[in-house]
């Protein structure tokens, strides 16, 4: 699951509108219009592993006895995730009520008549993150309503730097690997590894290698939609990621992680730093469930010449326009949205949420010290580009990327095909 999301400086940063029209095709004029349709509704969502949502859901059911809500549980992975929300569309099929949308699919449910806009006025606009609210948004009307959002951020073992010797967390990928140098050379830390993100072969290794372009002063598309990378710096981002590889930075075996087999890796003390998205920090803090307890810190990630950039992300809801209970749905979106539910699933679990003032909350920060290290690397993010063949654009990144740390292409093959298929996907058609 991709979880992640927008900030204060990110507001500024331009979306790329790319082959936003015939590319991909729609359902057509048929679509259905909006229904007043009032009743049971089922929401499609991810898992939740902190089992929040459900007891969210209990006291809507509660109060709602004639809408009540049943939660559906999509695919772990992303990329099968979305596969099975299209097939649900593709048939037009009233199944799901409420969808949950990772934020680069807002533009393709959009423009597919998949999803519908919501009302004005159907949730306070300005209480949100001013990105996470733009990732909900297609051609200038919202779509989807913020819900998490967030950047990926870099967890570290404090108690092994602590005593390696090692002052603070790293700022830039060669202080990444001098401290875990430091570090195996304890007895604590023999066998450790030493860094690993999402690198197996899915929308994950797309968000990595795009912060590692960032990271290394590049960008994957320029302002005009545009794919820049076989730029200097673009390649400097592969590079960093296929050299780690190579010199055992990155253990081989993290060539098929996703969050999942990344966070328990590092909950059980298997990794010196880890990329992750916040969600991470109430598991790994558990007591009864993670080996390093206490024992480690947060910081933004770093990249190669100081701190890096991450990827904007997050998770939206709408509603299926093929759903015969659109008011239901509407009012649930809202209700779960609203600053007093935000406030209440914050306080159980460590999703970064949509809300902007969750951030300054004093209560907020006690209990998720990460937050201020969050706002801050949100500021230095970038989003995905908004385009409708998002996810050929996505596969085309992964199947090149993994060609280059895999040893089947050199970086400069894998970044000229890449900038070649890139270039063909998002050409105005």
């Amino acid at each position: 699951m991709t979880m992640r999301p927008p900030w204060a400086g990110a507001a500024a940063a331009v979306p790329l509108a790319l082959a936003l029209s015939a590319c991909g095709g729609t359902s057509g004029p048929d679509a259905p219009e909006s229904n007043d349709g009032r009743g049971p509704i089922t929401v499609a969502t991810g898992k939740d592993l902190t089992r929040t949502v459900p007891r969210l859901v209990a006291e809507w059911n509660e109060g709602h006895p004639k809408e009540k809500v049943r939660i559906v549980e999509l695919p772990e992975d992303g990329d099968r995730a979305r596969q099975q929300l299209v097939q649900n569309m593709q048939i037009e099929s009233d199944a799901y009520d409420v969808v949950r949308l990772d934020a680069v699919w807002t533009a393709e449910f959009a423009a597919r008549r998949w999803i519908l806009p919501l009302p004005d006025g159907l949730v306070d606009t300005a209480s949100f993150v001013p990105a996470a609210l733009e990732t909900g948004k297609y051609r200038g009307r919202l779509y989807a309503a913020p819900w998490l959002t967030g950047t990926g951020v870099l967890y570290y073992r404090e108690d092994l730097l602590s005593k390696a010797g090692v002052g603070g967390p790293p700022k830039t990928w060669d202080e990444m690997r001098d401290a875990c140098a430091e570090v195996r050379r304890l007895p604590e830390g023999e066998g450790v590894g030493c860094y690993a993100g999402q690198y197996g072969k899915y929308e994950g290794l797309t968000v990595n290698y795009s912060e590692a372009v960032q990271s290394a002063g590049g960008e994957v598309f320029d302002s005009s939609g545009r794919p820049q990378v076989t730029t200097p710096q673009a390649k400097a981002g592969l590079r960093f990621l296929v050299d780690a590889f190579e010199d055992g930075t990155i253990p081989e075996k993290a060539i098929t992680f996703k969050e999942e087999e990344g966070r328990r890796a590092f909950q059980e003390g298997d990794l010196v730093f880890h990329r992750n998205w916040a969600y991470v920090y109430a598991l790994a803090s558990a007591e009864d469930g993670s080996e390093v307890a206490g024992e480690f810190g947060v910081a933004p990630i770093p990249g190669e010449d100081g701190l890096g950039s991450g990827t904007l992300g997050g998770n939206n809801l709408a509603v299926s326009a093929f759903s015969g209970h659109q008011a239901t749905a509407r009012d649930f979106i809202a209700h779960i949205v609203s600053p007093e539910i935000q406030r209440e699933y914050g306080r159980a679990q460590s999703f970064p949420l949509s809300l902007a003032a969750l951030y300054d909350d004093p209560e907020m920060i006690k209990r998720y010290p990460y937050l201020p290290v969050l706002e801050k690397g949100m500021a230095r993010a970038r989003p995905r580009p908004v385009v409708v063949r998002y996810n050929e654009v996505s596969t085309a990144v992964q199947e090149h990327v993994t060609a280059a740390i895999t040893g089947e292409k050199t970086v400069d093959q894998a970044a000229g095909d890449l900038q070649k298929a890139l270039t063909a996907l998002t050409a105005q058609s």
